[in-house]
């Protein structure tokens, strides 16, 4: 043992001694193992794993109700791959499988008549359940905390100004104080709120927005204008009070300092929402309501979306049992309040409220306007008008919830940051536990372009890549900043990585995890930076968590030196742009192929160099995997001898193309150029190799 470690030893068994020795007021509790603040589904998860593990756990609430955005209406569980769960996170799901084998669970539904869909479909012979009631989620969770005996004080908000920590670094918490009074001491810390408070309140280093792409090397953060293609308002649209007038101001809710340097760090988060639980029940039913304070002129840019040419609900209505939704944003105007959130991830809790009763004004007007307003088209009318709230799901709000959807607030900056390289492959050394979801923003805000109409900026959804590790150092502090507060929510990782990882059975997952390590760094007398990896992989794998992606090894792909010519592979090609690495189809050359995810285009360049024997004329093909989904109009550029270039538009989704296009004969130089462009493509486009075959060269 060195020096420094048995220094550090000594100190917190000090320290440690000196905790349980500080004297309590009659209302606080008695000094604990660990306390978790925020009764999320991660912090719940963390409390069973704490507790299984043999420590004393306590659980503070700030609301009446635990399990976040589980319990909150967010019955469709976004997966990616149901293989990356496992662990505490598999049980919840199993459990919810469990609870609706009960006759006694469907009361508005026989459950033969019930169908999920989707990534959430429940699979022949899987033992998991994916969607859910928010009550059933509620259940469930409280029959763990009974089950469990673990304390959960309800109600109960941190004073940010009262964290008590030492005064060397790195620090420690002491002891948590609420805004009730109530002093909370642990050996151990967690914060799994949404919000970031108690990390924020301990001085941790954190970032509130998007940085810009050059900051981790990235092409999806940062101001993403180029890549507003999904969720997007109809061209055309204007956005003045007044059409025509642009002294009449803005219509509500645009940003007149947008949208921003392309690819440039700015202050925006992505939008919020309620994530509505609606019934077509009539027993059931409470229909849509125009509430007390409705702003009609915060629809005005909706109903110009449809008259410009939308005629669809804006709504994913995604069905869960009881003849109950989990409905969520869609199109270019829906229940994404966007651009009325940048002030929540730090604002004071008096702040956000204010903040959260105004997106549930927002939603409640949207949805009686959808159902009512004669401007709306009448399909949409009827569609919506037959749902409303339920009465038997947040009886205390008449069926609207508390838990507003925060898709991302602070984001902690910790020993590790999690980026977009990390999504696409780049391997972490020490992982924890699993992420599988497309990197996914909703909208940012609303702005005026170039040409005087309103547009959407923020949407971007990339995927296309297998499960990947998280960090366990993206879920710890920088190492002279605290040492024993651990961050499963506000991880560490930059906003379009959060936005694959920020899913709730990852949080579940990240939850158990944070609790493990806790465990350990008490038994091992360590700071959580610390912690044995090796111990605590261990541990995690012991208690069925998944730490690497064991799915179906991928195809074998055609060998390059199998075919004629010189083949040159995407592994060889100079890349600029998203490009996403896959290897799904065993049709490609080599081992994967590079996609565009059918965005950013106009943004990504492949640039092929063929190494000839000498110049001369060649024939050039262009080789790919076959697909549906791919761009039928592939721009592919061929420079000859002379410096002349030639386009050539690919159709890259023709079967009968076998996934090879010959491009022409050229005359080249000993040095070939070939590009591969995503411009004005009309769906994936596949950069996976070039072939130069010669064609009458001499000594050929």
């Amino acid at each position: 043992m060195s020096l420094i470690t048995r220094a550090t030893t000594v100190f917190l068994s000090v320290l440690l001694t000196l905790v349980w020795s500080m004297p309590t007021g009659a209302a606080d509790p008695e000094p604990v193992d660990l306390v978790v603040y925020g009764g999320t589904s991660a912090g719940i998860a963390a409390a069973v794993q704490a507790q299984r593990m043999g420590k004393t756990v306590i659980v503070i609430e700030p609301s009446q109700r635990v399990g976040g955005l589980t319990t909150g209406g967010l019955g469709q569980t976004d997966i990616g791959n149901k293989a990356a769960i496992g662990g505490i996170a598999r049980e919840f799901y199993e459990d919810i499988a469990t609870y609706y084998q009960y006759a006694s669970a469907w009361k508005f539904q026989r459950s033969d008549e019930y169908r999920g869909g989707g990534q959430s479909k429940t699979a022949a012979g899987e033992a998991a359940m994916w969607t859910f009631e928010p009550s059933a989620a509620l259940s469930v969770y409280e029959d763990w905390i009974e089950r469990d005996g673990i304390r959960v004080d309800y109600g109960k908000r941190l004073d940010r100004s009262a964290v008590m920590m030492t005064r060397s670094l790195p620090a420690r918490i002491i002891a948590i104080r609420m805004e009730s009074g109530e002093t909370y001491r642990a050996r151990m810390f967690i914060d799994a709120t949404y919000e970031g408070d108690l990390l924020a309140a301990a001085g941790v280093s954190y970032t509130v927005g998007r940085e810009a792409n050059e900051q981790y090397g990235e092409t999806l953060n940062g101001v993403q204008t180029k890549m507003a293609i999904h969720h997007q308002l109809r061209n055309g649209i204007d956005p003045y009070v007044v059409p025509g007038d642009a002294s009449s101001g803005l219509l509500p809710h645009i940003d007149p300092d947008g949208p921003g340097e392309e690819g440039g760090a700015d202050h925006r988060v992505q939008a919020y929402c309620f994530r509505m639980c609606l019934t077509d029940h009539p027993d059931n039913r409470i229909p849509f309501e125009k509430p007390d304070g409705y702003q009609p002129l915060w629809y005005e840019l909706m109903l110009r979306n449809y008259e410009a040419g939308e005629n669809a609900a804006p709504w994913i209505n995604s069905p869960m049992p009881n003849r109950k939704t989990d409905t969520n944003n869609r199109l270019g105007f829906s229940t994404d309040f966007i651009g009325q959130n940048y002030d929540y991830p730090e604002a004071t809790y008096e702040e956000r409220e204010k903040i959260v009763a105004a997106h549930r004004l927002y939603q409640r007007g949207l949805m009686w306007t959808l159902a009512n307003h004669p401007r709306v088209p009448e399909n949409v009318r009827k569609q919506v008008a037959r749902w409303g709230m339920c009465k038997d799901e947040f009886e205390e709000g008449n069926g609207w919830q508390d838990q507003l959807y925060i898709r991302e607030a602070r984001r902690m900056v910790g020993e590790y940051v999690m980026t977009q390289k990390n999504c696409q492959g780049l391997p972490v050394e020490d992982p924890v536990g699993l992420a599988a979801y497309t990197m996914d923003s909703h909208n940012q805000q609303r702005y005026v372009d170039e040409n005087g109409h309103a547009r959407n900026e923020g949407d971007v959804q990339v995927g296309g890549f297998p499960p990947y590790g998280i960090s366990y150092r993206s879920l710890v502090p920088k190492r002279r900043e605290v040492s024993n507060l651990l961050v499963p929510v506000c991880l560490s990782a930059t906003h379009i990585a959060f936005g694959s990882i920020r899913m709730e059975p990852v949080f579940m997952v990240l939850g158990q995890t944070t609790a493990t390590a806790a465990v350990i760094a008490i038994d091992d007398q360590v700071a959580v930076q610390n912690v044995d990896y090796e111990r605590l992989a261990s541990r995690l794998l012991e208690d069925k968590q998944v730490l690497t992606y064991a799915g179906p090894e991928a195809k074998p792909g055609i060998d390059p030196k199998s075919l004629d010519g010189v083949v040159v592979d995407n592994s060889q090609a100079k890349t600029e742009g998203g490009w996403m690495v896959s290897n799904s189809s065993g049709q490609r050359v080599g081992m994967n192929y590079l996609h565009d995810g059918d965005a950013s285009k106009g943004d990504c360049v492949a640039v092929y160099e063929g190494k000839l024997k000498r110049p001369g004329r060649y024939q050039v093909n262009l080789l790919w995997p076959v697909h549906p989904n791919r761009a039928s109009n592939t721009l592919v550029t061929i420079t000859d001898a002379s410096g002349k270039q030639h386009e050539v538009r690919v159709n890259q989704r023709d079967s009968k193309s076998g996934g090879q296009a010959n491009l022409g004969e050229f005359e080249l130089e000993a040095s070939a150029t070939v590009e591969i462009k995503n411009e004005d493509s009309d769906g994936y486009v596949i950069a996976d190799a070039v072939q130069f075959i010669p064609v009458g060269v001499a000594g050929e």
